[in-house]
């Protein structure tokens, strides 16, 4: 992918050329964006740019053997790591790793390069288990790196969620991080750099790419995707900028509605006192089929208070809610304590870490529903 096919980003598409040209590129690369917002186009398109065999203009000229095999994804130099688990695309006896599912990587950031993390868990097929990046990942850069290039140029070695490497994988990395072998760049890209092991992170230059405006989102999913203007519009209300939750909303994949009943639902047992019904969504929270979901419902429903947040404070323009959605919105908004909404985040980031560390979902939630009635 070439700069120049990427909508918005411009300061920092100028930035990585004028690093490049100047020979100030770090060795190694933190992209740190919240989920779709484009972190992965800029990686792709700066490795190209670094290996293009001819590049002009500040750009890489899309046209050499370089660019049109990193166009494909398949270029010898260029390497891909991502979280993985055992999963319903390989045998029992294999060993999941990112070589194994690389043609299921290719085929979908070639089909939608911001894609979010459930989409990545279902295209490798792994959608109920929780993606990592283990040790064998590490030994397999450092094999690679071992050997010379088979191209006379750069060599990238593009890690996405580096917050998945365990502790044994990371060391492993450290060296090489620090000191790579010449002409070779670590691309990592996050989405929640302070869950990224700062050994790993104080080695590496950070970088925020930040949302795209409401025109650039919108240029995207018109121009590329295709999408009516009516959805786009309703898509643009909720996706805070970032290509793949607007596209996650407009096709209607995904858990969105489910999370909204279950956040309606708990939102009224809160209001209206009734800890029974309360308790009992608590129960489906912890009935969802995995633990990515029900941190996944625990996100969501930071976005919603978030939304009720701003309609309170009479910024009901940034709320990011649709259309139809308002209006419980705003009876949500109108019912609650004006310090109900800080004190519900506080406990559905606590709900959230608890969910990581594998604590007892049933008690995590009835946790939830209790630090909420508690603050409304």
């Amino acid at each position: 992918m070439k700069f120049a096919d990427i909508t918005g980003h411009e300061e920092l598409k100028e930035t990585f050329v004028r690093m490049c040209v100047n020979g100030h590129l770090p060795n190694a690369l933190l992209l740190h964006e919240d989920e779709g917002c484009g972190a992965a186009v800029l990686g792709l398109a700066l490795i190209q740019f670094l290996c293009c065999e001819n590049p002009e203009n500040g750009d890489s000229c899309g046209v050499c053997r370089s660019c049109r095999q990193m166009e494909k994804l398949v270029h010898p130099d260029v390497h891909f790591i991502f979280p993985v688990n055992s999963g319903t695309r390989i045998s029992s006896s294999e060993k999941p790793s990112s070589a194994v599912y690389l043609p299921y990587w290719r085929s979908l950031v070639l089909e939608n390069p911001y894609f979010l993390e459930d989409d990545l868990y279902k295209a490798i097929g792994i959608d109920n288990k929780s993606g990592i990046i283990p040790v064998n990942e590490a030994r397999s850069v450092l094999e690679v790196l071992s050997l010379a290039p088979v191209y006379d140029g750069f060599r990238a070695i593009f890690i996405w969620l580096p917050e998945k490497m365990n502790a044994e994988a990371a060391n492993r990395l450290l060296k090489v991080l620090e000191e790579p072998p010449g002409k070779t760049i670590f691309c990592l890209v996050t989405h929640a750099p302070e869950n990224v092991l700062q050994t790993i992170r104080s080695r590496c230059r950070l970088v925020r790419v930040g949302p795209l405006t409401s025109g650039e989102l919108n240029d995207i999913l018109l121009a590329k995707y295709k999408v009516p203007e009516d959805e786009a519009a309703d898509a643009l209300s909720i996706a805070g900028g970032s290509v793949g939750a607007a596209l996650k909303f407009i096709s209607g994949d995904g858990d969105r509605e489910v999370f909204m009943d279950m956040f309606a639902d708990l939102m009224n047992a809160v209001i209206s006192r009734d800890l029974l019904s309360a308790l009992e969504v608590a129960e489906e929270m912890a009935a969802l089929d995995s633990r990515e979901k029900q941190k996944g419902f625990c996100i969501f429903a930071g976005k919603c208070i978030r939304s009720i947040y701003m309609i309170q404070n009479g910024m009901e323009s940034l709320a990011r809610v649709p259309a139809s959605e308002l209006e419980p919105f705003r009876s949500f908004a109108g019912k609650l304590g004006r310090t109900f909404c800080p004190d519900a985040l506080d406990a559905l980031d606590r709900s959230r870490i608890l969910i990581d560390r594998n604590v007892n979902d049933k008690i995590v939630f009835c946790d939830l529903v209790n630090r909420l009635f508690l603050n409304v």
